[in-house]
């Protein structure tokens, strides 16, 4: 540990100056003006890597955005991490909420403000700097392989292809990912599972055009409204999602589980107040932490239609849409619900409207054996590197590869985010905190430690 710490301040402006070099990049993968930032941050994860140690580096080509692929093998008998990470970034929009601009990364009160700070950049290279430690200072005690993909805010589409061609090469003992979060620094935790994802876009058209609203209003159904009307149709007075047999396959939790769930700490009025609401809301019965993290959800991502510029100008749209997103628990899976509610939303459309749906991505919930030595090996690192044992949590979030990883190559995935929920995900002023960011380094090498001596001591 005391080497650890001490490469770590011997190198620290150089390991944040790296980090703000790779947040400059505004590798928004959902925009194609941005693709030539895209390809930019992918070739500077690969000098990275390479600068770090790590042999046959390479860029790898897909039908969309490449995915950065390097390895250090030291002994074909010990046992073999593969990092996964993205270096895509969500839409910076709204542009004006952001005190600072999204690409030039600023320190303020200790925290690093950039687009990509937490999700994933900030995390991802933590792996990175990690792997530079072990190698610079003689102590790497196992193989490691990197995966560094470029298009997970968009859905991941051709990572499946890739894995699936590259089985042999990715060949590991346990998958290591940086992308979820932490209760606090305070309270470490190790995320044991994850929803899955159903992502689609509805559109509801009326008339041939947008029409005058005093010379048609009354007379003809305004999509804005019908497909308002819908949406709030999705849930009940006591906000369970109302389409038939969406709960059908929930994996309901055992009273012993939510309890252990809810023995996290948790301050009810501490998180009104970072949120600046009134009360909290969801479905009747369950808490917070299990609305977040055990039970299904669906949320309206973004609903337009009309005229909605500057002034006024009356129409009564021909048009309305919006994207939704449903997050899914064990064993509910994403082919399934999407395909209920687009039977369901098509059965609802009232005579008037014609109603289309479009599925854009999804991905499987999965849950994480604690049992493993893997899992171990991160809890050992965690309680090193933070003087505690970390809580076991459920995370809200979709990672869909996560899924991907166990069906493909058989192997198990251990999150180990050193992220906070109040970090501003895909939000304008998304931070990371400096501090974060340096235990991060510290902590990982400690889990390719222990990683090896368990594997060792079980073999």
């Amino acid at each position: 540990m005391q080497a650890i710490k001490q490469y770590i301040e011997t190198h620290k402006q150089r390991l944040l100056d790296e980090l703000f070099e790779l947040l400059r990049f505004p590798s928004v993968s959902a925009d194609p003006k941005y693709k030539a930032d895209v390809l930019n941050a992918a070739d500077y994860v690969a000098k990275k890597l390479t600068d770090a140690g790590a042999d046959k580096v390479e860029v790898c080509q897909t039908a969309g955005y490449p995915i950065v692929y390097g390895e250090k093998i030291i002994d074909g008998g010990l046992p073999t991490v593969l990092v996964y990470g993205h270096y895509d970034v969500q839409p910076a929009d709204p542009l004006e909420l952001w005190l600072t601009p999204p690409f030039e990364p600023t320190i303020r009160d200790g925290k690093i403000y950039a687009r990509g700070a937490c999700d994933d950049k900030g995390q991802f290279y933590m792996h990175v700097k990690a792997f530079e430690l072990m190698m610079q200072t003689d102590t790497l005690p196992c193989n490691i392989k990197f995966m560094i993909e470029g298009e997970e805010e968009v859905g991941s589409n051709n990572l499946g292809i890739f894995v699936k061609a590259n089985k042999e090469r990715l060949k590991a003992d346990v998958v290591l990912i940086s992308d979820t979060s932490m209760i606090s620094m305070e309270h470490p935790s190790l995320e044991t599972g994850l929803r899955g994802l159903s992502y689609l876009e509805v559109e509801v058209t009326g008339p041939n055009r947008d029409l005058h609203s005093g010379v048609y209003g009354g007379a003809v159904a305004n999509p804005a409204t019908v497909l308002a009307k819908m949406i709030a149709s999705l849930h009940d007075e006591d906000n369970h999602i109302a389409i038939p047999g969406f709960y059908a396959d929930v994996l309901e939790l055992t009273e012993s589980e939510r309890a252990e769930l809810n023995a996290a700490p948790y301050d009810e009025e501490e998180y009104k107040k970072d949120l600046d609401i009134a009360e909290t809301w969801g479905e009747k019965g369950y808490t917070t932490f299990e609305r977040t993290g055990t039970r299904p959800t669906l949320e309206v991502n973004g609903i337009w239609g009309g005229y909605i510029g500057e002034g006024a100008k009356t129409v009564l749209p021909s048009k309305a849409s919006a994207k939704i997103s449903m997050r899914l628990v064990p064993n509910q899976t994403s082919e399934k619900i999407t395909q209920l509610f687009t039977d369901h939303f098509l059965k609802i459309a009232p005579k008037y409207v014609k109603v289309k749906v479009t599925p854009h991505h999804g991905g499987e919930p999965v849950v994480t054996p604690t049992d493993s030595i893997a899992y171990k090996a991160a809890q050992k690192a965690i309680a090193e590197a933070f003087g505690k044992q970390p809580i076991p949590t459920r995370g809200g979030g979709s990672i869909p590869i996560v899924a991907l990883f166990e069906a493909e190559l058989g192997l198990k995935t251990v999150l180990m985010g050193f992220g906070l929920d109040s970090d501003a995900l895909h939000s304008p002023n998304e931070k990371y905190d400096i501090f974060n960011y340096y235990k991060g380094i510290e902590t990982i090498p400690l889990f390719h430690k222990y990683f090896a001596e368990l594997t060792a001591d079980f073999s």
